[in-house]
């Protein structure tokens, strides 16, 4: 049948042809008023700050992980950006929230910790994330400049920190994973072999076939590269190929070693990389547009749009640094279920220029 997926692409853009008709109803049919989105995002933070550190215990024992961080890190950047933009409308409204705001940061500190430990692509998201956050709710609601010196030096500081801080981590526990020079040493030995990979098999449209694993199998397009989580294409029986088991250090040429702009452009070719592009940038202005319109609305002491407000503040936010460190910095921040994170994500800034009528 014609809707039936041929391939990891065309399953790509139906499941996010779906998500994005769900996020639109839902936004325009549910009633988002800024005590709804406060009390779900403060929930999702608590949620993701839980789930983070029980990830990281199940690591420290021993039990295994199930390295949370990849698909939900922007989502529970969402949360906590969400949040703080909740309460800056709350505070300029005479609210007391200093008790919040305490609780907030603490949610903030235990998910920075949590989710650094798991995984050091994370932490770049995170700290970068916040920057944005921080920067868009300042513009938004006209306060000085966020943009200082002494901020940038203070989140390169944290940054850097935090990255003795887990190699120091890693040298008293003995646990290696936990070491960003090991990780920085990995890239360094694999990457120049993927790259070669990638530039020398890349067309216009998708790669040279039988470069991929599959060999002659291999169609020369949507090879699976980049795919959607793989439970979903088992769930509904379609008969792409599938990296799993000892099969995925063949996929994490690409996938791990590699920014995601080299992903999509061996996977979907030059064409997919520009149609990736122009869809983050696309998404990015409109939100941009979008979130000043809400600002003049509110300004003229109209509060309609207040929850919107500040839910556009945290997905655009977390869809931003998601974009950046998946795009420029590691695949796979943006591929399997962190791809599925990051259509959700877009769904929730562009659903806001759709309105539906009701009768």
């Amino acid at each position: 049948m014609p809707l039936i997926a041929q391939n990891h692409f065309q399953f790509i853009l139906e499941i996010g042809a779906i998500i994005f008709a769900l996020v639109t109803f839902t936004i325009n049919l549910v009633p988002i008023s800024l005590s709804i989105i406060t009390f779900l995002s403060l929930f999702l933070s608590v949620a993701f700050t839980l789930l983070f550190g029980a990830d990281i215990a199940m690591l420290f024992l021993s039990f295994g992980q199930n390295e949370f961080t990849h698909p939900f890190g922007p989502i529970a950047l969402l949360a906590i950006i969400t949040s703080l933009a909740s309460l800056k409308v709350m505070e300029d409204s005479g609210v007391n929230v200093k008790s919040l705001q305490k609780f907030v940061f603490i949610l903030l500190i235990g998910v920075t910790v949590f989710g650094g430990l798991m995984h050091r692509s994370f932490l770049l998201l995170w700290i970068l994330g916040l920057f944005i956050g921080y920067f868009l709710i300042s513009k938004s609601f006209r306060q000085k400049s966020f943009l200082t010196v002494k901020r940038i030096l203070i989140f390169c500081g944290l940054g850097g920190a935090a990255f003795v801080c887990l190699e120091l981590l890693s040298t008293i526990t003995h646990m290696e994973v936990f070491s960003p020079l090991l990780r920085i040493t990995r890239i360094e030995t694999n990457s120049l072999a993927s790259l070669k990979m990638v530039l020398h098999n890349t067309q216009l449209i998708g790669h040279t076939p039988g470069s991929a694993y599959w060999g002659a199998e291999d169609t020369g397009f949507a090879s699976g590269y980049i795919s959607l989580p793989m439970s979903f294409i088992l769930l509904f029986g379609l008969p792409f190929p599938l990296f799993y088991g000892v099969l995925v250090t063949k996929k994490d040429t690409i996938d791990y070693m590699l920014p995601g702009i080299f992903g999509y452009s061996f996977d979907f070719g030059y064409l997919g990389l520009i149609g990736l592009v122009g869809f983050t940038l696309f998404t990015i202005i409109i939100g941009l547009m979008v979130l000043s319109e809400y600002r003049a609305k509110r300004e003229k002491n109209n509060k309609k749009y207040l929850g919107k407000e500040v839910l556009l503040i945290g997905s655009l936010t977390a869809f931003i640094a998601q974009a950046i460190v998946g795009m420029f910095i590691f695949n796979r921040s943006i591929n399997g279920t962190a791809l599925l994170t990051f259509i959700f994500l877009a769904s929730l800034v562009l659903a806001h220029v759709i309105s539906l009528k009701r009768d």
